[in-house]
């Protein structure tokens, strides 16, 4: 039975994306079979995983509003062995036509059903938004991932999706609860990030995860490559994260 993460932070610019391609291609590296969901209608996670958003039909859009069976739209990722289900702009049109749809924001859960036990982890990329899109990606999930800077204005944002995860668990996924706080883009020099660093686990506890993502300059290129970083660069910093990352969600789940 699949594992069911959102990957969601409303503030933009995060490392969201980044962590959903990098994480779904270290899970694949270690034998995991892995269902990337890209449910930002920027698409970047499709084009992250060397998928031409432009062109493909269908995606992610026409899976929830019943125009097209989730099994037609996914896509394998041929840089990162794991597959995808995709999206582009239409997804954003496609949020104002959900709103009309009976039992919508059940759409992409009820999508999933039966591939829950073809898969051992399926990650949703949420948009930066806590949009339609994002309650779809809370409801179809067991836990959310919550990628972070440690940053004054992050922890503001984050009491306010913690607020809407708590919400989701009391109407709609009694189930959902928060897996972990990943600190991104760490730099130890700055006194305010260790600050930050230090406020998150003194509050959060285990909840904040024990890998830290550092500043990396091959994980910002690796994506104009249409790579994942263990793809583009195996060695660099950036990659050896998120493979220590892939281990620690692993051991999450054993």
């Amino acid at each position: 039975m699949a594992k069911v993460l959102a990957i969601a932070n409303q503030k933009g610019g995060v490392g969201k994306t980044t962590t959903a391609i990098n994480l779904s291609a270290s899970l694949t590296l270690a034998s995991k079979k892995v269902l990337l969901i890209d449910l930002d209608p920027q698409g970047n996670a499709t084009t992250g995983s060397g998928i031409d958003k432009h062109s493909i039909s269908p995606t992610v859009y026409q899976v929830l509003l019943g125009q097209s069976k989730i099994n037609s739209a996914i896509r394998k990722s041929n840089e990162g062995q794991y597959d995808v289900l995709p999206a582009n702009r239409n997804l954003a049109g496609g949020e104002v036509e959900l709103v009309d749809i009976e039992n919508r924001e059940n759409r992409l859960k009820n999508a999933l059903h039966n591939l829950l036990d073809k898969y051992d982890y399926i990650l949703i990329d949420c948009p930066p938004a806590l949009s339609l899109l994002t309650v779809n990606g809370f409801t179809a999930a067991d836990a959310v991932m919550i990628p972070m800077q440690c940053e004054y204005y992050a922890l503001e944002g984050l009491r306010d999706l913690v607020e809407t995860i708590k919400r989701i668990r009391s109407s709609l996924n009694s189930g959902l609860k928060i897996e972990g706080l990943l600190r991104t883009m760490y730099d130890p020099r700055n006194s305010l990030t260790r600050q930050v660093s230090d406020d998150l686990e003194d509050h959060f506890g285990d909840k904040v995860y024990r890998t830290v993502i550092p500043r990396n300059v091959r994980l910002a290129e690796a994506p104009s490559h249409g790579l994942p970083v263990v793809a583009f660069d195996a060695s660099s910093r950036g990659a050896l994260a998120y493979l220590d990352l892939a281990r620690e969600v692993m051991g999450h789940n054993s």
